[in-house]
């Protein structure tokens, strides 16, 4: 079965990765029906480079989102990302989100479209991230079948089943919670991987607020305290600035900040975060 796929991208002042992602994406063994980009307020050449492309390529489009002025964890990238779909009439077999800063081997896309022929129940999948740590492409960690929210694609009926996606941090947890609520599963494909070439929150400004966003968006979506005492503790091992986790979720908790709505998505999750399951997920992040 041959399946289509469109790709949108949210891209804020991304002129100089989006000449190196479209060199990826043109150069594909199986090209998008349509590539949107989404220009949120960007102050440089974004949108002049993506109309130069399109000009060439009249499958790339140019999209915007207004009224987004500043870079903020979560809400304007999911908005764009919105904004984008909403332009892709009909909707393709999948739907990729793929962000400006990364970039992929010519035959990625077919071989990611491949497992989503062979699996019907597969929902949303991706490829492992690689970041350059000490002049290395180092694989980085995640617990469960967590796909990175810089490149994932989604199934057309699970997509719409998850939408609308959360504004916030957290956003590309909470639709895989729903997802597999809903009986979809997710995966990272084995052996097909991208390299991610801004490291996860250097955008965000101090690293504090970008820990501090991941606590908030923890509790969000139901996190168990324990469960998030004990990933700060991890991750404060690499990164101290990593304990901000805490004051992010307590900070959320004291305001009574919006949580997952969804039940079954929140059940599912914290019954992951059990006691008798942290071995499992101690392990994953350990690449065990």
């Amino acid at each position: 079965m041959t399946l289509s796929y469109a790709i949108v991208t949210p891209a804020r002042d991304e002129a100089d990765n989006l000449r190196r992602l479209a060199d990826c994406v043109r150069s594909q063994t199986r090209l998008p029906t349509v590539w949107v980009v989404v220009d949120s307020g960007s102050r440089d050449d974004t949108a002049a480079v993506v109309v130069a492309l399109a000009r060439e390529y009249p499958w790339i489009r140019l999209g915007r989102t207004p009224g987004v002025r500043r870079a903020a964890p979560g809400a304007p990238v999911v908005r764009a990302f919105h904004s984008g779909v909403s332009e892709l009439d009909p909707l393709p077999d999948v739907i990729v989100k793929l962000d400006a800063d990364v970039s992929l081997d010519h035959d990625f896309f077919e071989r990611l479209l491949a497992e989503f022929a062979l699996d019907p129940q597969l929902g949303i999948a991706g490829g492992g991230c690689l970041e350059l740590v000490d002049g290395e492409w180092r694989q980085t960690r995640v617990t469960g079948d967590h796909v990175r929210g810089a490149c994932r694609a989604y199934r057309r009926a699970c997509f719409e089943a998850v939408l609308p996606l959360v504004e916030s941090m957290g956003w590309d947890g909470v639709d895989e919670l729903q997802a597999r609520a809903r009986g979809w599963t997710t995966r990272i494909v084995p052996n097909l991987d991208f390299r991610h070439h801004r490291r996860v929150g250097e955008r965000d400004g101090a690293w504090h607020r970008r820990w501090r966003a991941q606590g908030a968006g923890a509790y969000a979506m139901g996190y168990r305290p324990l469960y998030l005492l004990l990933r700060t503790l991890h991750r404060a091992r690499q990164n101290p600035a990593a304990v901000a986790m805490i004051g992010g979720y307590i900070a959320a908790a004291m305001r009574h900040a919006p949580r997952m709505e969804d039940a079954e998505a929140r059940a599912l999750l914290r019954n992951e975060q059990r006691l008798r399951n942290l071995p499992a997920r101690a392990r994953e992040l350990l690449g065990r």
